[in-house]
């Protein structure tokens, strides 16, 4: 796909097969699904699936959910990135997503902020994308929280698989 991309604390690149482990602490927690579905993984063949799917996401669009390795110990912390939507969700079709998923020890450390900002910086200015949206549970404070320090500005509020959800956009300004 591409270089990995560099922040003060953190280092994003691609998912990898040997991230498994992590990626299955990460999705068995309920905790971490109490607002994304409500269906942890039970087998660690779920999350091997899930990364491998993730792969086909780089190869088809060049872009996708990257692994958030913590550089001063070299740990699996949880993954963020743009994602290129093809289905239809509140009446949008072909857009860029950005997303997060963290590890619960790692929750409340700003690392879904330090990792979103340079998504944000690298969807604008190296991919070139029109606009970057987002969405999230209603009642996920945390995450509307971190998408409005990022700048993403609140659309409207729509059912999607039978939760309400929130929808949210940021317009390329160097466009």
């Amino acid at each position: 796909m591409k270089e990995p991309i560099e922040t003060e604390r953190l280092l994003l690149r691609e998912l990898f097969l040997t991230d498994v482990d992590g990626m299955f602490e990460l999705d068995s927690n309920p905790n971490v699904h109490l607002f994304v579905g409500n269906k942890p993984v039970k087998h660690i063949s779920e999350s091997l699936d899930q990364i491998k799917n993730i792969q086909q996401q780089y190869a088809a669009f060049g872009t996708g959910r990257l692994a958030v390795i913590l550089k001063e110990t070299n740990e699996f912390i949880g993954w963020s990135g743009i994602k290129f939507i093809t289905n239809e969700i509140n009446n949008h079709k072909d857009f860029y997503e950005i997303g997060y998923r963290f590890i619960e020890k790692h929750w409340g450390k700003g690392y879904a902020t330090e990792a979103g900002k340079a998504f944000i910086d690298h969807g604008f200015n190296v991919m070139k994308v029109d606009a970057i949206y987002a969405y999230a549970d209603a009642g996920n404070e945390n995450s509307r929280r971190i998408l409005e320090k990022l700048g993403l500005q609140y659309v409207n509020s729509f059912e999607y698989e039978e939760e309400l959800e929130v929808w949210y956009e940021l317009k390329n300004p160097n466009l």
